[in-house]
């Protein structure tokens, strides 16, 4: 382990000595998450956002997304915002709801699964603000499967990675090459940090978070 992650190590551990099993660490970092996990599963489990889809019940399947996302505060009020001017209307939720299917359950993980996805929203209605931003790109997929995919704040991240000593290939429009790099990232701290058994991507997300974010100001 070099210098910067055990220091980064170090912090996390002030913070919460029991590691990711610690009873403040569940309290304040991923019992919300992995509560939005669950009740996404049991609300757009892969069985019944199929059955939705197929009956074309695009809005719901949009109304549920948004308000499982909306009991946590992963993004800002703004991305919030924007993002149900953008399924109000029922040419934004089908193109919503199809592109969220193909990504979640139809494409292979990778490159091609995720730039569709950007591409989806990108081309969402947009009434003052943007929908592509990197976490209205990157929290559906984080609620959905914590297994395999991984949120992304910008600023935090880019934090977290100067402390961590990574070299996180950061683009500002949301593409493969900085959510790869994300990915690298999280498998470098899953690395150096197993001894600490991180389960999925909810407790390595948790960990960057802790790294770069201003809440965790020592």
């Amino acid at each position: 382990m070099s210098p910067a992650a055990l220091r980064c190590r170090r912090r996390f551990l002030r913070f919460f000595p029991k590691g990711f099993g610690d009873a403040s660490y569940i309290d304040w970092e991923r019992g919300y998450k992995i509560e939005a996990h669950e009740r996404w599963t049991a609300l757009l489990g892969e069985s019944v956002f199929a059955r939705l889809l197929k009956n074309g019940e695009h809005q719901e399947i949009a109304r549920r997304a948004v308000a499982v996302e909306s009991r946590t505060n992963l993004l800002f009020s703004f991305e919030k915002m924007a993002l149900r001017d953008a399924v109000r209307e029922p040419s934004g939720a089908r193109s919503f709801a199809r592109g969220l299917f193909a990504y979640l359950h139809e494409h292979r993980p990778g490159e091609r699964a995720f730039e569709q996805w950007c591409n989806v929203l990108s081309h969402l209605p947009r009434r003052q603000t943007r929908v592509l931003t990197w976490p209205l790109a990157t929290v559906f997929g984080f609620l959905a499967q914590p297994e395999r995919h991984i949120f992304l704040k910008p600023n935090v991240t880019r934090a977290a990675a100067r402390e961590y000593g990574y070299a996180f290939a950061y683009v500002s429009r949301p593409g493969w090459s900085t959510y790869v790099s994300l990915l690298g990232f999280a498998d470098r701290i899953r690395a150096d940090q197993k001894d600490l058994q991180p389960r999925d991507m909810i407790d390595l997300q948790s960990f960057i978070w802790v790294q770069g974010s201003d809440e965790y100001e020592e």
